[in-house]
């Protein structure tokens, strides 16, 4: 069993492992309390006066609480980024991460952007980490490069690949979490 989980490791690609990695440790770490949470959080002020960067990567590298949520994204972290990087960008590690770097910013850009707007700016100040907007990201982006793929969501019933985000934030929905966060990166509907 060990030399398969090993085994399993080894053969994901290097993108997708450094960041299941440093996701897995940095969460884990704060379950632990190793890490504290409050030294990982987007916080611009502190960004920009004392000159802590890291919150700038930090924020996507943790996910919260270690229960059902972070299995689920752990596991369609490790499923579609997985596939993204072996499929879609073969051979093109330095634009799959291009691509990730661009979403990254993106999603702060709208966070940090958007607290800044009258109305919606209480909204936009309760967010501090972007982790599940990223992973969401990966399964929104392979969504839209197989779209015809047929999936079956926990056996119940089954979609087109392009359903996948709308399933998942339906499920969302029915388990209680906010979707808040995923829907920052959810622009068109499946046409």
């Amino acid at each position: 069993m060990a030399q398969a989980v090993e085994e399993w490791y080894k053969q994901m690609p290097i993108i997708t492992r450094s960041y299941l990695t440093a996701a897995v440790v940095t969460t884990v770490g704060c379950s632990l309390e190793i890490i504290s949470p409050y030294h990982l959080y987007l916080n611009p002020m502190l960004v920009v006066k004392q000159y802590e960067i890291w919150r700038l990567i930090t924020n996507f590298l943790y996910f919260r609480k270690m229960d059902l949520d972070f299995l689920f994204h752990m596991f369609f972290l490790a499923r579609y980024c997985k596939l993204l990087e072996e499929n879609s960008f073969r051979g093109r590690t330095a634009d799959f991460f291009y691509m990730i770097l661009f979403g990254a910013t993106v999603l702060t850009g709208i966070v940090l952007i958007g607290g800044m707007i009258p109305y919606v700016s209480q909204k936009f100040a309760n967010i501090f980490f972007l982790s599940s907007s990223l992973s969401f990201m990966m399964v929104y982006v392979w969504s839209r490069h197989n779209p015809l793929i047929h999936m079956s969501f926990l056996g119940l019933f089954t979609f087109r690949a392009a359903h996948l985000p709308w399933v998942l934030l339906v499920f969302s929905i029915l388990v209680g979490t906010s979707t808040w966060v995923d829907l920052l990166l959810f622009p068109d509907p499946v046409k």
